[in-house]
């Protein structure tokens, strides 16, 4: 569905050098509203500064229109200076809703955060992490032994998820990529798709002898002996893409690269 128009929009800038002359170029050419009044964020970088630009805009009711400054960019628009409000006006939205995580610490205290492309653990040091994994309190796999394990976003499968041969979800897929990283025992288990209203619980085996590490996106804690992820209920995010890029073909188009 095409978005509303809006003619309020801020430019935002990853810091890196081509990102600031495109700003500049952009703001010289249709001004700027501060952050706190604008409808729309023009977010100009890579992937990374994306994602950052939506966990700080949460929950505001703004939509991020992302243009690629960076290397990869797949969750970019392409840059192009002229028809900025034209393009604007006929992007289509996409709304995504972040994982959360709960996580409890060898130390016995907490930490959530959430999480718009993945909730990884991994192994802190030499030894094979032994994770059991429960989905909706029942156990589904008893010991995992693994460099690690993910849950992951349709928005976050073609990342990290991708890398460790997880699967590529479309965007409105009811679904979330439940994915090992270098699984040993059971060799053969390549991971699972699952409800997006699942509740993951991984609890850290031996924790003492093999410690595990854990990150939603950006946010990373150490030493954890348990870690739950469920699909966040409050808060969204909002995309806006090129009707004539949509996510959607980004995702199919992925599909039949190689």
């Amino acid at each position: 569905m095409t978005r509303k128009a809006r003619d309020t929009f801020a430019v935002v800038s990853s810091g890196a050098p081509d990102a600031e002359e495109a700003a500049a170029r952009l703001v010289a050419r249709y001004g700027n509203s501060p952050v706190d009044e604008a409808d729309i964020i023009v977010a100009l970088g890579g992937d990374g500064f994306l994602l950052q630009t939506l966990r700080e805009t949460m929950g505001s009711g703004k939509q991020v229109y992302g243009m690629n400054r960076g290397t990869v960019g797949f969750l970019m628009n392409e840059f192009q200076e002229n028809g900025l409000r034209e393009r604007l006006h006929a992007a289509v939205a996409e709304t995504i809703r972040p994982l959360q995580m709960d996580t409890v610490l060898a130390d016995g205290t907490g930490l959530r955060a959430l999480a718009i492309n993945e909730v990884a653990l991994w192994r802190q040091s030499y030894q094979t992490a032994k994770i059991r994994i429960t989905i909706d309190e029942k156990v589904r796999l008893e010991e995992l032994s693994c460099d690690g394990v993910m849950v992951a976003t349709p928005a976050g499968s073609t990342a990290y998820n991708l890398s460790a041969h997880g699967p590529i979800l479309p965007l409105d897929a009811p679904l979330l990529a439940l994915t090992p990283v270098s699984p040993f025992r059971p060799r053969r288990w390549r991971g699972a798709l699952i409800p997006q209203a699942s509740v993951v619980r991984f609890d850290v085996l031996e924790a003492d002898k093999r410690p595990v590490n854990v990150a939603a996106d950006h946010t990373e804690a150490k030493s954890v002996l348990s870690v739950t992820v469920q699909q966040s209920q409050d808060e969204t995010a909002t995309l806006l893409f090129d009707a004539s890029h949509s996510w959607s073909e980004r995702i199919l188009a992925e599909q039949f690269r190689y």
